[in-house]
């Protein structure tokens, strides 16, 4: 994998989404590994690449930010992953509003973001208020 990311850097340069690929594929062979250090800051550069590539709303985003939310709850870096795993769910539903097309992972991205406050401690009360008025901002529905 590491060899993969080495010829797509060189081919590409380092800022091209194949490269985004190989970075997420070496990321998950490394947090499946248990190596969660040597995978977070390839997830973060996945972020960013994807970002750059793709801009800033678009549903590929939404999955890089996902996956490292995940590897920071993993972590048990609950404060820092609940900004990213929000961002996923208000990139899905802004995807959802502006195309009129329900992303089909936006149920798991309300899961995780929803599992990730129970963690946190807020109550199932609380964390269903917060993802109606993220709906709300974007004219969605929770599918409740």
């Amino acid at each position: 994998m590491r060899r993969a990311l080495a010829i797509d850097e060189q081919s590409y340069g380092p800022e091209h989404a194949d490269v985004a690929r190989d970075l997420n594929n070496l990321a998950l062979l490394l947090t499946a590994t248990n190596r969660l250090e040597e995978a977070e800051p390839l997830k973060r550069r996945v972020v960013g690449i994807i970002e750059k590539s793709y801009g800033p709303e678009h549903p590929n985003v939404a999955v890089a930010l996902n996956n490292l939310g995940r590897l920071l709850q993993d972590t048990n870096r609950l404060e820092e992953a609940e900004p990213l795993y929000r961002r996923a769910v208000e990139i899905t539903m802004k995807f959802a509003h502006d195309t009129g097309h329900k992303d089909p992972h936006q149920q798991s991205r309300i899961d995780n973001y929803a599992y990730l406050r129970y963690q946190v401690g807020y109550s199932e009360e609380q964390t269903l208020a917060r993802l109606r008025e993220i709906a709300a901002e974007y004219g969605v529905s929770l599918g409740e």
